[in-house]
């Protein structure tokens, strides 16, 4: 047995480009560059944790410096540069880890050193990992030196948060951002792996392991490594089922059952599942993430039928996902995935992980039992409730046309106050009074209105129409209007209704994109200041203003 035995993400890190995994087309323009000599000042090297940043960053360092590039890195000559770089012992090739050192006086000691040719190697190479860690005086430190740097040095930068690095850094880089890898490509790699480890690994193993990983090859040989070290030492085969034990994965099985439960409405069951699932050590998280991906599953089986060509679904798996997702609506398959979504959420500030899963659980149960918008539709249509036609209250013009300039109507304002008139506006008939007792209204103009909301002293009614909506056309049994922003959110509906009310007739509202005409309260307003400039102007003003040097006029008021 080794003494020094390296963990398999540094024992299988990629020494050329042609190790390199799941990322081809960056390869290929690097590649062709070098052998162009078209060689950027700096790269910028982005990406999750474990696809390979600053494996990439040594390779590109090894790949410039290499005196034998066109035949490959592999066989390189006698005095090259590559074995040096791998070994991390290469003068010319410095690491700075920007996570401790962030400075400027680190940046400041870089620069100086930038100054002095390469001891042996083509280029002088600086690699700094995770460079969005830097203060923002080493950045300003590092700007000049970035882009003009001397003919003998290169940059290459690494970084998982690329949003935190300066505009004026990355306009300065040739960036790449590297992708995670695959499934099928991390099964192959880790098949591969666990082949040179003599490792006994079935094939939905390393599936799983390959999910696990999300993209990341080191996380991906890290759990392979905990396997191995686990379960071979002892002779077993590595299954699923010991993965999922190890890393704490409910059985797919199992999650597709519990989400089937929750379906059929069987809260014993749901609830018996779930515990089970808790009790073997699972992560809630990573529970409710597996039971997205079902209901993912469910809707697309739902879309596009059976799922075949799905590596990660077995056939089996395929054919209960096909037969739950026959009996659903896309409506109450959104509910679910939303459910989900906002439980994964609650995780993070509820203390008890166990007691949030749990009432997600009967939450997702008690969806069964609830109404389908479609069928609640239905309820209203069928009811006694008087409901206006859409069509009644279409805007004159369609909302998808370019709207006029000026314009004020909001959008979504709008299609709340059309769904608050459609789905709610209800023929109100006072009971027990007789329709000829009352004292109808007589409504001939838009001004007529706001007197008779006066009158009756419906106050945020008269406030809307004096200073939030503007009138198109107005007439009888008809009101096309515009409005702001400010307007209340019930106005139709609550117009509509005392209409009805006070005139005995239906009227109907509709809100128009023109502009339409001023409001009243602008009107107003206009008036006013036209009567206070003829006040300024007027002789009495000036004979009062000669008298007394220091009186103004701060308001006006017209008698009728």
């Amino acid at each position: 047995m080794e003494n020094n035995r390296k963990v398999l993400s540094l024992k299988y890190r990629p020494q050329n480009f042609d190790q390199l995994i799941g990322q081809d087309v960056m390869v290929q323009i690097i590649k062709n560059a070098i052998k162009l000599d078209r060689i950027p000042n700096a790269y910028l090297l982005t990406g999750i944790r474990g696809v390979g940043k600053t494996t990439t960053a040594r390779i590109i360092a090894k790949a410039i410096n290499c005196k034998d590039f066109s035949k490959g890195s592999n066989k390189c000559e006698d005095f090259c540069h590559c074995e040096a770089i791998t070994n991390s012992n290469h003068m010319d090739v410095l690491e700075m880890d920007a996570a401790s050192k962030t400075g400027i006086d680190d940046i400041r000691e870089l620069i100086d050193s930038a100054k002095y040719f390469p001891v042996s190697a083509k280029y002088k190479v600086f690699i700094i990992d995770e460079v969005h860690m830097l203060s923002k005086q080493a950045f300003n430190g590092l700007l000049k030196t970035l882009e003009e740097p001397p003919p003998h040095l290169k940059f290459i930068l690494a970084t998982t948060e690329v949003k935190k690095i300066p505009l004026t850094i990355i306009s300065r880089c040739q960036r790449f951002d590297l992708r995670r890898i695959k499934i099928e490509e991390m099964v192959n790699f880790l098949k591969d792996i666990a082949t040179k480890e003599k490792a006994k690994v079935n094939e939905k193993a390393l599936m799983l392991i390959a999910k696990a990983s999300e993209g990341s090859v080191r996380d991906g040989l890290s759990i392979l490594d905990q396997a191995i070290s686990t379960f071979n030492v002892l002779g077993e085969e590595i299954t699923e089922k010991s993965i999922r034990n190890m890393i704490g994965i409910a059985d797919r099985s199992r999650i597709i059952d519990l989400i089937k439960f929750i379906i059929q409405g069987n809260k014993e069951k749901a609830l018996k599942d779930s515990e089970e699932i808790f009790d073997l050590g699972a992560d809630p998280k990573l529970v409710l993430q597996d039971m997205l991906e079902i209901i993912y599953l469910i809707s697309r089986s739902k879309s596009f039928g059976k799922i075949e060509n799905d590596l990660t679904v077995s056939e089996l798996e395929s054919s209960v996902i096909f037969e739950l997702s026959q009996n659903l609506d896309f409506s109450y398959i959104s509910m679910i995935w939303q459910f989900i979504l906002k439980g994964i959420e609650e995780l993070s500030f509820v203390p008890s992980h166990f007691l949030s899963f749990q009432m997600l659980i009967m939450r997702l149960v008690h969806l069964k039992d609830l109404p389908s918008p479609e069928q609640v539709l239905e309820d209203v249509m069928n009811s006694n409730v008087e409901v206006i036609s859409e069509s009644s209250i279409k805007p004159e013009k369609s909302i998808h046309e370019e709207k006029k300039p000026g314009t004020i109507i909001n959008q979504s304002l709008a299609k709340q106050q059309i769904k608050s008139t459609v789905q709610e506006n209800i023929e109100i008939e006072p009971k027990n009074v007789k329709k000829e007792n009352q004292n109808l209204e007589i409504i001939s103009s838009f001004e007529s209105l706001i007197e008779i909301a006066n009158k009756k002293k419906e106050i945020e009614l008269k406030f809307d129409l004096e200073r939030n909506v503007r009138l198109v056309k107005f007439e009888k049994g008809k009101i096309d209007i515009s409005f702001n922003e400010k307007l209340s959110k019930n106005f139709v509906r609550t117009l509509t209704e005392k209409l009805k009310l006070w005139t005995g007739d239906r009227w109907v509202i509709s809100l128009s994109q023109d502009i339409g005409q001023k409001t009243i309260f602008e009107n107003k307003e206009m008036h006013k200041k036209k009567l206070f400039q003829e006040a300024l102007n007027s002789e009495v003003y000036k004979t009062i203003k000669e008298s007394f040097p220091n009186a103004e006029l701060t308001d006006i008021e017209e008698i009728k």
